[in-house]
């Protein structure tokens, strides 16, 4: 059960930059509490900062470790969950990817969350080995990494077209020495590593397809276009076809034959 009136209430507000996310993983939380037979899932969080999916997947009423190398975003989560009266159901504890099973138990957690991770680590094969290391025999993965198409994309249009053919050929992506993000991925990729790691793939999702090539001006004064924005986001988001222009891709996958 979810607090406050129930889990549509607690939906992310106004954020096209998680909305396709949200939706996915709110819908896996729901099955997997049907599979599992319980109201309450230990959700883990690796690498979940400030607790921007942690808070809500707790006002849903389940437990929610959120393992983060930043204090202050630690500090940041603690005083989150107390704001949205969570605190008892959400954890924080300080570690990386790479020593995971160090600081949480192995094979202890209904769902893994590892969004916005496999970018920064030194081996992303490794962090998805770790995030499974923590499902339980029936646990679900929640994937998020950054696109390479969509960067392409991006340099492309804002006329930087030399950065783009970097990014095109670059191995990891990268539009150049300037680029913030050290890695990125294309569909194919992020699916094999979760499948090299012993999960069964499900869903891919492109996340964020138009809301980042879309005017900002638009959406904020045209009457509708926000909710009009989202819809398409959603109904974008599973076919194949736009997950090349994602700035995000999301992979959904089981650990077992569920």
């Amino acid at each position: 059960m979810s607090r406050n009136g129930g889990a549509d209430s607690m939906r992310p507000r106004a954020s096209l930059r998680t909305a396709v996310v949200w939706e996915v993983l709110r819908d896996a939380l729901d099955r997997q509490a049907k599979a599992t037979g319980r109201d309450v899932l230990d959700v883990l969080d690796t690498g979940g900062g400030t607790g921007n999916f942690a808070v809500p997947v707790a006002r849903l009423g389940h437990r929610v470790t959120v393992v983060d190398p930043s204090p202050d975003a630690l500090f940041a989560l603690e005083r989150r969950a107390a704001e949205a009266g969570v605190t008892d159901l959400v954890r924080g504890v300080q570690g990386d990817t790479h020593g995971l099973l160090e600081v949480v138990g192995p094979e202890s957690y209904d769902v893994v969350l590892c969004h916005g991770v496999l970018e920064y680590v030194d081996d992303p094969a490794e962090g998805v080995r770790n995030a499974v290391g923590a499902l339980r025999p029936s646990g679900t993965l929640s994937l998020l990494a950054a696109s390479r198409g969509g960067a392409v994309l991006a340099r492309a249009l804002a006329g930087h077209f030399v950065e783009a053919r970097h990014a095109l050929d670059d191995p990891d992506g990268r539009w150049g020495d300037g680029d913030p993000v050290p890695r990125r991925f294309d569909a194919d990729g992020l699916t094999r590593l979760v499948a090299d790691a012993g999960l069964r793939v499900g869903p891919v999702h492109g996340v964020r397809v138009f809301a980042d090539l879309v005017p900002g001006v638009l959406v904020d004064t045209e009457p509708g276009a926000l909710e009009e924005l989202l819809r398409l986001e959603l109904a974008a988001a599973e076919q194949p076809a736009f997950h090349a222009i994602a700035t995000q891709l999301h992979v959904l996958a089981h650990r077992g034959d569920r």
